[in-house]
């Protein structure tokens, strides 16, 4: 009897001390209720809402800026360079004289060339009236007719000469003009490279200065040949815009239109060559500098869009975290259109109004609850920059 009792008291002792366990964790200390708690935690996520607007589709190229009209000032006479009379980074007109050369020789030439057409023409006068004589006296038969057609030779040979002479005089004319350069058309003076009292010969690679059209102004840029029939039927619709942005993307420096794409695909990088027209009255677009170019295919209206980080890539293909009126989220497979900045447009799997997770979603499962920290701006709200 007396072991009996032993072993009830001994289960008794182990109901009691599993019923005060039982307690402790349903009714125990703050820390432990904390714990258990944290299991089934919401996870902060931002989140933003699909939205209908137009959305303009951009094709972004590095290239690089070119003067519309390039020219080395070169002499085309030999001799000594006299005087410049323009001045680096002058803004000059077509015909303004820029540089004089020594025009004594060929003014020279020009008047021994003018000289030899007076002498010529002196001796025309006289043959033809040797030929009106022989003439007169053939009709009274004094003389042959042989004469007279000797004579009537000699007046067409120097006719002929005289002629030969206007040509050399026209010669001389444009060598003694070569003398005085002048501006082939309106732009700015760079460095000069010959200072006066030099010789100068027709021959020289080096120019005395160089003459640069910078408005307007073009931009050669490359783009991928993956788009080249998306930009030929750009074309086809109408002018193209081209903006100009600068290397770092923080400055529009200049909108234009597209003038051609390159005749050839480059195989080896398959890439193409465009080429862009601005205006650039305000010369932000200097030759030689490196920009984006920035080409407006087109604007598509109406269109469903959400930001890009809301974008996720799966084993399945690409997907977007939804959130779900109760505040737990799923999984939506999508298909998506092209991306303009931060926002991308979504073709099919997503409804407008329906929230995104655009931040936090490593944290994700399956039928997560969320909250929602901080919702992000509408996707009609955001602004267009460039990519």
């Amino acid at each position: 009897m007396g072991r009996g009792r032993r072993i009830l008291l001994y289960c008794a002792a182990l109901i009691a001390v599993g019923g005060t366990g039982a307690w402790y964790l349903h009714q125990g200390p703050e820390p432990v209720r904390a714990a258990r708690s944290s299991v089934s935690a919401a996870v902060p996520v931002t989140v933003a809402v699909a939205a209908k607007r137009d959305l303009p589709v951009y094709l972004t190229g590095l290239g690089s800026v070119q003067a519309f009209f390039t020219v080395g000032i070169r002499s085309q006479v030999d001799g000594k360079l006299e005087e410049v009379l323009f001045t680096e980074g002058q803004q000059v007109k077509k015909g303004d004289v820029l540089v004089k050369i020594d025009p004594r020789l060929y003014q020279a030439a020009l008047d021994q060339a003018k000289a030899k057409r007076m002498q010529d023409e002196a001796q025309l006068s006289s043959a033809r009236k040797d030929l009106a004589r022989s003439r007169t006296l053939v009709d009274k038969s004094f003389q042959t007719q042989q004469v007279v057609d000797q004579q009537q030779a000699r007046v067409d040979q120097l006719i002929a000469t005289i002629n030969a002479d206007d040509a050399a005089i026209e010669a001389a004319q444009t060598q003694l003009d070569y003398t005085a350069i002048t501006a082939p058309s309106d732009g700015r003076m760079g460095v000069r490279n010959i200072d006066p009292g030099n010789i100068v010969h027709a021959s020289d690679s080096a120019a005395i200065a160089t003459l640069t059209l910078t408005k307007p102004a073009a931009v050669l840029f490359t783009l991928s040949s993956r788009y080249l029939q998306d930009v030929r039927e750009a074309i086809a619709r109408g002018p193209v815009e081209v903006t100009a942005f600068s290397q770092d993307n923080t400055r529009v420096l200049s909108k234009g239109t597209l003038l051609l794409i390159d005749n050839f695909v480059d195989q080896a990088s398959a890439t193409m060559r465009l080429k862009a027209v601005f205006a650039n009255e305000d010369e932000n677009l200097w030759p030689g500098d490196f920009v984006n170019a920035r080409v407006l295919l087109e604007v598509r209206r109406d269109v469903l869009v959400i930001p890009a980080p809301a974008i996720q890539r799966g084993p399945d293909g690409i997907f977007t975290w939804v959130v779900k009126p109760d505040n737990h989220v799923e999984a939506r497979p999508i298909k998506t259109g092209p991306t303009t900045a931060d926002q991308t447009v979504v073709t099919s799997g997503l409804s407008e109004g329906e929230r995104v997770v655009v931040n936090g979603q490593y944290k994700l499962r399956l039928d997560s609850r969320v909250t929602v920290n901080e919702p992000a701006a509408s996707a009609v709200a955001k602004q267009d920059r460039p990519s």
